[in-house]
């Protein structure tokens, strides 16, 4: 066996200690690693020909296991191609391994064939430990089992493959390492008489002894006891409302944040809210705190007294208004088919046991107003970075973690995704997928098409003055025949006209699906900035 070879399943048995699947990508200077993964028994491999979209998938299947998924790819840009998903890997703190292919170190700076300098490509995100020989092995598996984004660099040197395929290995791992610890930042005294909320925002935990406090929680948060709409968040930032003729003390004194909160900017005015006290609790070594030394900063809490039952009314009053005010204005057939009206139709259908892939633009906002978190219901968003790379490949990733997780059962159980239009032409090519690799049985995609960049309706660049603009900087309206697209790709492809046709649609294929279904939804973008300003204006924002 050369040398090449030798290396390569040193690395392998390495990877099959810590890791449960690992993504490989073809290419010519990783064929020895590649070969020697396959050879293996004691460890999942998937194929994918686009290194970006492994990297994403990769990601997908990790949030899910919570352990890193390794990828596999040669050398040159297929390394860099990995990098968008190692930011949001960075940012969610989510386990990703890349194990990169490399020319030995003197051919680097010769001008030899797809070679560049790889070490340290990925910067802050994930430093790099360069293998070279079997002395690095040692460094290599301390990175795996401490560290959680990853960054392998493999120096291969030729011949890099044998003539005969490497034999099955003797040895055979089937308990993996253990995760890496959660940070602990020490207890927090909260004195719960003080009217309080709890923020919760991805990577969000059930934090003992915040139960019974009423909390705004993202979609990817778990679903609180108490929960609080969004949409009344500028509600607790006023020292008083009027009510039938009462006024009452709305003022909140403290609030908690829980994970990563992002989506909405009335809740994030009340963290920012130099009145308000701000407590931050996190499981990792980053806080979502804007405020400085002015946050008390911590991982678990002490409490002392209980929400009063007045301050508990307040919250469920507030909250109630909000959701009222989202359904009626659902109901305002002025409105049309909006993305708004597509994430209650999915929300409609979820049922315990589901998994939700939700696109970082509008569709996570979207599904928190209409309710979400559900109880039982897994959700993941792309919320570290907060962009829409590699979406798609997320949620396949994210299906075919579950159905490992659920080998046994007799259906794969349902993962369903809520993405724009934008969000999926940007990742349609992770649809394809090798043939005779494991593929999602029922993950069903639906796609809010309002024609172009949905969320920017909403922001500043969507008001009537800019609109000359508009669709040339941030509309950009494409027109794609998504049909044709999912066809290309193999999927299964459904659409609907109207809130009604989605969730027909949505209960048959929850019934029946099988494999991938893309669902367009074809929805208008033209009456959002009215629906929101509805929405605010019935919750008096």
């Amino acid at each position: 066996m050369n040398e090449s070879m030798k290396l390569a399943e040193a690395v392998a048995a390495q990877l099959a200690r810590h890791l449960n699947d690992v993504i490989i990508c073809p290419g010519s200077r990783n064929a020895p690693l590649s070969l020697a993964l396959l050879a293996r028994e004691d460890i999942r491999v998937h194929t994918r020909i686009d290194e970006r979209s492994a990297a994403f998938c990769a990601l997908g299947m990790a949030r899910v296991q919570r352990r890193a998924v390794g990828v596999v790819m040669t050398s040159g840009t297929a390394v860099a191609n990995a990098l968008p998903a190692m930011v949001e890997a960075a940012h969610s703190h989510t386990p990703l391994a890349v194990i990169s292919a490399d020319r030995p170190e003197r051919m680097v700076g010769t001008g030899a064939s797809q070679t560049i300098d790889q070490q340290g490509i990925f910067g802050d995100f994930a430093p790099t430990t360069q293998v070279t020989s079997g002395d690095d092995i040692l460094a290599m598996a301390q990175r795996l089992a401490t560290d959680s984004q990853i960054h392998i660099n493999v120096a291969f040197d030729t011949p890099l493959v044998d003539d005969e395929l490497p034999s099955t290995p003797s040895e055979s791992f089937q308990r993996k390492a253990k995760l890496p610890a959660a940070s602990n930042h020490g207890e927090v005294a909260v004195d719960l008489e003080k009217n309080t909320l709890v923020i919760a925002g991805d990577e969000a935990w059930p934090v003992p002894g915040l139960e019974d406090v009423p909390t705004i929680a993202e979609p990817s948060a778990p679903a609180p006891y108490y929960p609080v709409h969004p949409a009344a968040a500028h509600i607790f930032r006023k020292a008083q409302v009027s009510a039938n003729d009462y006024v009452v003390n709305t003022k909140v004194e403290q609030v908690i944040v829980v994970g990563h909160p992002t989506l909405h900017r009335g809740v994030l005015a009340l963290i920012n809210d130099p009145d308000i006290d701000l407590i931050v609790l996190s499981q990792t070594p980053d806080f979502t705190n804007p405020r400085g030394e002015h946050a008390t900063l911590g991982t678990t809490v002490k409490t002392s007294g209980e929400p009063t039952s007045d301050w508990m009314k307040i919250c469920q009053g507030a909250s109630d208004m909000a959701a009222e005010a989202v359904r009626e204005t659902l109901d305002n057939d002025e409105h049309g088919f909006t993305g708004l009206h597509a994430a209650a139709a999915v929300g409609d259908t979820l049922a315990v046991g589901d998994t939700l892939v939700l696109g970082a633009s509008n569709p996570v906002r979207d599904a928190s107003l209409i309710g979400l978190p559900f109880d039982g219901v897994d959700t993941f968003a792309p919320r570290g970075a907060a962009g829409i790379d590699g979406t798609i490949a997320q949620a396949i990733g994210v299906a075919l973690a579950n159905q490992s997780l659920h080998a046994a059962d007799w259906r794969a159980p349902r993962t369903i995704a809520l993405l724009g239009d934008v969000t999926f032409y940007h990742d349609a090519s992770s649809l394809l997928i090798p043939q005779d690799q494991r593929r999602p049985e029922n993950l069903t995609i639906v796609v809010a098409n309002d024609n172009g960049g949905g969320i920017f309706e909403l922001l500043e660049q969507g008001q009537p003055s800019l609109r000359a603009s508009f669709e040339q900087a941030f509309g950009t309206p494409c027109e794609v025949d998504i049909e044709k697209l999912a066809d290309a790709y193999g999927a299964d492809y459904r659409s609907a006209d109207t809130p009604q046709e989605l969730l027909d649609v949505l209960a048959e294929l929850k019934e029946y699906s099988t494999g991938i279904t893309v669902v367009e939804a074809h929805t208008t973008r033209k009456s959002l900035r009215e629906l929101h300003q509805e929405i605010a204006t019935k919750v008096g924002s």
